[in-house]
């Protein structure tokens, strides 16, 4: 018989990378944890670990164990379903999501599934990056909000369910006296000399540097920011000039002003949620919600 903890911990190290961040993920200590993993493959009779430079590679044969794990952890969350299929949404439901997508999205999805499911009490989390899909992995979210990325796990990757939720342009954003504040659409090779605020963090700087690419240049970055509001106001004192997405709600009053792009520059944003969770009916219903906000949130 498998134990089921000792199988957790191997997919953490799967997960993690390292035997030492799967601990940490897990409050173990690194020597517990090579202890559970060390016993997994005794119990198993198969070396489920082996070494590659200074740190370890899973073997053919825990690949092959942990795709029947995952399965397991997509049969319970099943299994959790079925349980509670005849039940209105209740309990702790819990999402997350960059800050965008929490302030546009999450927020006011929270207030009305709680003024329409008493029994229900939603819990959000900003994240950033990559971070959502350790939440989903450690059974600390239910439903994240992801941005499309390179670094993000596969789309088929059987421990989490992505699917599409909207696409978000971007458009150009320049102070109010600029000369390109008055077009109705411009194309980005337009701005190719410009002063730029660039983003400091993936994934919307690749975003951003792709779309100057494929425009046919690369921008010349001056200023760097972190947050779409401070890019705003760096705009708003004549600094230089920046690729914004639409769904970000920046400061009112400013003098700036936005122009779309011609080519449709964008970033993608999916709904994310762990292998069999897409069915329960709080992160259901919070999906419908969010599905409902879709056609307004980048109009």
């Amino acid at each position: 018989m498998i134990d089921l903890r000792r199988l957790h911990v191997l997919r953490a190290v799967a997960h993690y990378g390292t035997v030492t961040a799967a601990a940490n993920a897990l409050h173990f200590t690194t020597s517990a944890a090579s202890q559970q993993i060390r016993q997994l493959a005794r119990d198993l009779d198969v070396d489920l670990l082996e070494p590659q430079g200074r740190g370890v590679r899973l073997t053919p044969a825990a690949e092959s164990l942990l795709a029947h794990a995952d399965a397991i952890q997509a049969r319970w969350e099943q299994a959790e379903l079925d349980l509670r299929s005849e039940h209105a949404p209740a309990g702790p439901l819990r999402v997350s999501g960059p800050a965008t997508a929490v302030s546009v999205l999450l927020a006011p999805v929270a207030a009305r599934l709680q003024q329409r499911y008493a029994r229900l009490s939603v819990r959000i989390q900003e994240v950033t990056g990559t971070e959502s899909f350790d939440l989903l992995f450690e059974g600390e979210t239910d439903l994240s909000v992801v941005e499309a990325s390179p670094h993000n796990p596969p789309l088929g990757d059987a421990r989490f369910d992505q699917q599409p939720l909207l696409d978000d342009p971007f458009d150009l954003v320049v102070h109010e006296d600029h000369a390109l504040a008055g077009r109705e659409l411009i194309g980005l090779s337009d701005a190719a000399h410009e002063n730029w605020i660039a983003p400091i963090a993936d994934p919307c700087r690749t975003h951003v540097m792709s779309a100057c690419g494929e425009a046919g240049f690369s921008p010349g970055i001056v200023h760097h920011a972190l947050d779409w509001n401070v890019t705003a106001h760096l705009v708003a004192n004549r600094l230089g000039i920046a690729l914004i997405p639409r769904l970000a709600q920046l400061t009112p009053h400013l003098p700036i002003t936005r122009v779309r792009c011609t080519g449709n520059p964008h970033r993608k944003l999916l709904t994310c949620t762990r292998r069999g969770g897409r069915e329960r009916p709080a992160v259901a219903a919070a999906l419908d919600e969010l599905r409902e906000l879709v056609p307004t949130a980048v109009a």
